[in-house]
């Protein structure tokens, strides 16, 4: 064994260096650290960013799966009335085609009426005999023709009546859709500024009150009320004003700048039934309120229709 304690008298001896691959060793372990670091973010960074994209794809594909549906639906109710339309104007269009051929035929058989007749004319030999042929002809061209115009009058009033029909079941096909009407009158000078109030016009039980607590929607989306549904577009909290959407199947109604406990009056459907909407509090895009409706929707409609048999 060798020792590395200096001799006596004599200098110390140096320790001996590392030799070169032991330092190109830790370099290479270091890089490789660095350099597996390196990679771990750049695969966390790439992850959170499909993550993200996938996340905003599925959103995506969320609203056109909402939009489809809606666009549906819009079909179906769409297919429906085109159906009824088809029904019922299968036998108006039948009847007018009957008319059609009856007419056709009367002038044929006129057609045929006037040829036989000059072939007759054609075959007399004397003067005489031709004096009564034109004679006969004349009258039974009269009858035919007499004959001929009862008959087209009684398919022109046929026709008439098929129209009349095609146009009545038209307007009962645009009168079963359901419409909103923007009404200026007050409906009552009793309107609930609070819940306490608003107990008191339950009690007296002439109405139904249905509470709602809005918000901005983000994108468009409409909050059901009873059979309505409303849609907030703007709020003013610092002078209590307010515009809001009103929706009853495909009619819609806006209402701009209103205020907080102003009644909002609004007829509903055929039968022309009156709704109110009272706001009570205007908050930053909300507002708090009561939608009012009719009890007895048959006693409340404003102008009935009676059609007669």
């Amino acid at each position: 064994m060798f020792s590395l304690r200096p001799k006596e008298g004599g200098s110390a001896v140096p320790p001996p260096t590392p030799p070169p691959s032991n330092i190109l060793l830790k370099v290479g372990m270091v890089l490789s650290l660095i350099l597996i670091l390196a990679v771990g973010y750049v695969s966390y960074s790439t992850r959170t960013e499909l993550e993200r994209q996938i996340a905003g794809l599925q959103e995506e594909l969320a609203d056109q799966a909402r939009a489809m549906k809606a666009a549906r639906t819009q079909a179906t109710d769409m297919a429906a009335d085109i159906d009824l339309v088809r029904k019922r104007a299968g036998v108006t269009a039948q009847e007018l085609e009957s008319a059609r051929k009856f007419a056709e035929r009367l002038r044929a058989e006129q057609e045929k009426a006037k040829e036989q007749l000059a072939s007759e004319l054609a075959s007399k030999a004397n003067s005489t005999d031709v004096a009564a042929a034109r004679q006969e002809a004349s009258t039974k061209l009269a009858e035919v023709q007499q004959s001929s115009e009862a008959k087209i009058g009684t398919v022109s009033g046929e026709v008439k009546t098929v129209a009349a029909n095609l146009d009545v079941t038209r307007a009962d096909l645009a009168a079963s859709r359901r419409e909103i009407t923007d009404v200026r009158t007050t409906l009552s000078q009793q309107i609930a500024r609070n819940a306490g109030e608003l107990a008191d016009l339950r009690k007296k039980g002439e109405r139904d009150f249905f509470e709602f607590d809005i918000k901005k929607p983000k994108k468009n989306e409409m909050a059901r009320v009873a059979d309505i549904q409303l849609q907030l577009r703007r709020t003013d909290p610092k002078k209590a004003k307010y515009d809001v959407v009103i929706q009853v199947d495909d009619s819609r109604l806006e209402k701009k700048e209103r205020t907080a406990n102003e009644p909002v009056q609004f007829l509903v459907g055929r039968d022309k039934l009156r709704y109110e909407i009272v706001v009570n509090y205007v908050d930053k895009d909300r507002i708090r309120g009561y939608l009012s409706t009719p009890k007895d929707k048959v006693l409340a409609a404003e102008r009935p229709t009676f059609r007669p048999e």
